[in-house]
């Protein structure tokens, strides 16, 4: 007599010895009992969990003689059973709907339909892959499938139920089957190898079932397959060499070179393995279940129910996970998961395969681009670099009782005080209204005004000691030490956009200087030639600015960020909130020879033209100094209109 296989020797009977499957034997059996059998049914799920043994052991116990009724378990005795079990029963037809998916098969199987069964109770049909079967098939059974005879019960049996129409699946029972459990293919596994008695490691069934990848008659015929080529014992690394499986200490030992940043024992652990005859493709699977194992047992430990391996596996996954954090162990998996979707249908896979952990070992690396970030405007802010007033930087809150005294330590011994790096992230929710932030200005770090932004309330502008210091005579009594006051409310729009501020009452020279200077740095340099030569006046809460210019080319000049950058330093000057307002078309020629004749030696008044202020520019004076250049002609547009 020939040997039998393991998965057909050990095949399921009845409902109660399938394994994994509970919530469909448990609904098959109450219907039974009740009485209440549909007369299509849809078995789909992972391949060898199943789905055919179901559908035979349900057929069995339709068709079981041992009452006059269909039973919840088949007797297993009787010729119905007995002829189920060895596949020649008369009225229990299997077909392999691979090979018979035309419409000239179902219209065959369609006619058969029509007549009852020779000898048991109901003609039973079943379809195994029945996704295969074209949409022109599927439509010739849909009227059968539909309104079939009393006496017909489809079962299809598939891996894709997706690819069934919805017309069929809509006339079907569909039961959604799962992949068996690491733990129950585990525990069969060292059930059928006693009854075999041979011998086996705890280790040698948890990789049997680790290859069944949830399949249990994958499993079974792995196993098969391992007390055919042991001598007397199965053994862990007698089931890994016959999967072609690289050993788990190599698997730790790539990891922690890796994490060593060696790219040299990298390659020699590759070259290895190579050598031995191991597939790369096989390899890199084996690092994605080992990489995604390890960040598992750093986010839910060594024990947590989401591991499926042995206990020694555990232990090894758990040192790999000490050696780097989470991120680090998110941004691997996904490399080597790319790394083994590529070793597909690419050629030359050794070299991908070392690329694959090249990459890895250099992602050691990388660093956070927030943590860049702040590294940049940290290092920026100490080299004392020419800084734009309207872009804020972001240092942690801090509380005056705990920082005074540590800054006026660090003041007197000439040390500036430090600077912490927090993610620039912080910046945009402390915009939007979320935690408390403080923003230092970068133009005077350290001892420079600070903007507190918190919630919905105001924001206040906080002096420092070196900013009340440049207000002059218009500075208030400030002693070291002290809380920073005085303390100007400001609202948040202006918190943003300008940082430092002065106090309420500087004259209308400062202001007109400050704006000019704050539109200079924003490269408005045609802004600033239109808005040098108006009036300037403070009027109520406004700032009114009237030019000789159209208002037409007014509003194209004065865009919404200029607007906002002017509005900013005009309130930091005056120490409130103010709006802008620019008029065009105004006569200001009388007003701007008064100010340019100011400070004059003997009173002289020089020209308005566009070779006085082309004179007076800042830009063209560097320009002279540094080159020697010289101005020969002048177009004045305001002059030509």
């Amino acid at each position: 007599m020939s040997y039998t296989v393991l998965a057909r020797k050990y095949r399921p009977q009845k409902f109660s010895e399938v394994i994994g499957q509970e919530h469909v034997t448990r609904t098959l059996q109450n219907a039974l009992e009740q009485g209440r059998t549909a007369h299509g049914y849809i078995f789909s799920g992972h391949r060898g969990i199943g789905k055919t043994t179901v559908a035979r052991i349900l057929a069995a116990a339709l068709n079981c003689r041992s009452s006059d009724k269909p039973v919840a378990e088949p007797c297993g005795i009787c010729e119905s059973c007995t002829e189920i079990r060895a596949g020649n029963a008369v009225d229990v037809i299997e077909i392999d709907a691979a090979t018979n998916r035309g419409i000239d098969e179902i219209r065959e199987l369609r006619e058969a339909a029509r007549y009852r069964p020779a000898r048991d109770r109901f003609k039973i049909y079943i379809l195994d892959e029945a996704h295969q079967i074209t949409d022109a098939a599927f439509n010739a059974l849909l009227k059968t499938l539909e309104e079939p005879p009393d006496h017909i019960v489809f079962m299809l049996a598939t891996t894709q139920p997706e690819d069934i129409p919805q017309t069929i699946r809509s006339r079907c029972q569909h039961f959604s089957f799962r992949a068996v459990k690491f733990d129950d293919i585990v525990s069969q596994l060292r059930d059928l190898v006693g009854r075999e008695k041979i011998e086996a490691d705890d280790d040698a069934l948890a990789l049997l079932a680790e290859a069944g990848d949830g399949s249990m008659r994958d499993a079974l015929s792995i196993l098969d397959q391992a007390i055919a080529s042991s001598s007397g014992k199965i053994t862990a690394n007698s089931v890994r060499n016959l999967v072609g499986a690289a050993p788990a200490h190599v698997l730790e030992e790539v990891m922690q070179a890796v994490a060593q940043g060696t790219s040299e024992e990298v390659l020699r652990q590759v070259d290895h393995l190579i050598s031995e005859g191991h597939s790369p493709t096989h390899f890199a699977r084996q690092m994605v279940r080992f990489l995604r194992n390890a960040t598992v047992a750093k986010i839910a430990g060594k024990d947590s129910s989401l591991l499926q391996m042995s206990s020694e596996e555990r232990e090894r996954v758990e040192r790999v996970a000490g050696l780097f954090g989470e991120e680090d162990l998110t941004r691997h998996l996904q490399i080597m998961l790319r790394t083994h979707g590529d070793l597909g249908y690419k050629q030359e896979q050794r070299f991908h395969l070392e690329l694959g952990l090249l990459k890895m070992a250099h992602a050691q690396r990388l660093l956070p681009i927030e943590q860049l970030l702040s590294d940049v405007a940290a290092s920026s802010s100490v080299a004392g670099a020419p800084r734009n007033p309207a872009r804020p930087s972001i240092v942690p809150s801090t509380p005056a009782s705990a920082s005074g005294g540590a800054t006026e330590t660090r003041r007197s011994q000439g040390v500036a005080p430090s600077r912490s790096n927090v993610s620039p992230f912080d910046s945009d929710s402390a915009r939007k209204g979320g935690p408390r932030q403080e923003f230092a200005s970068e133009a005077a770090p350290g001892n420079g005004p600070r903007i507190v932004a918190g919630g919905s309330s105001p924001a206040r502008v906080v002096m420092g000691a070196a900013a009340l210091a440049n207000l002059g005579e218009n500075a208030p009594d400030f002693q070291p030490g002290a809380p920073p006051e005085p303390q100007v409310q400001m609202p948040p729009h202006v918190s943003e956009s300008y940082p430092a501020a002065t106090l309420a009452g500087a004259p209308i020279e400062k202001l007109r200087s400050t704006v000019l200077q704050a539109l200079t740095d924003s490269n408005q340099r045609v802004l600033v030639s239109m808005l040098e030569a108006g009036e300037w006046s403070v009027e109520g809460n406004e700032v009114v600015i009237r030019v000789a210019e159209s208002q037409t080319v007014v509003d194209m000049s004065v865009g919404a960020d200029t607007r906002r950058l002017a509005i900013a330093s005009a309130s930091g000057v005056l120490g409130r909130a103010v709006k802008l307002k620019v008029v065009g078309g105004a006569t200001v020629k009388a007003a701007e020879g008064k100010r340019n004749g100011a400070g004059k030696p003997n009173g002289a008044s020089p020209a308005v033209g566009g070779r006085s202020r082309a004179e007076q520019d800042a830009v063209v004076r560097r320009l002279q100094e540094k080159f020697g250049a010289e101005i020969r002609t002048v177009i004045d547009y305001k002059e030509r209109r």
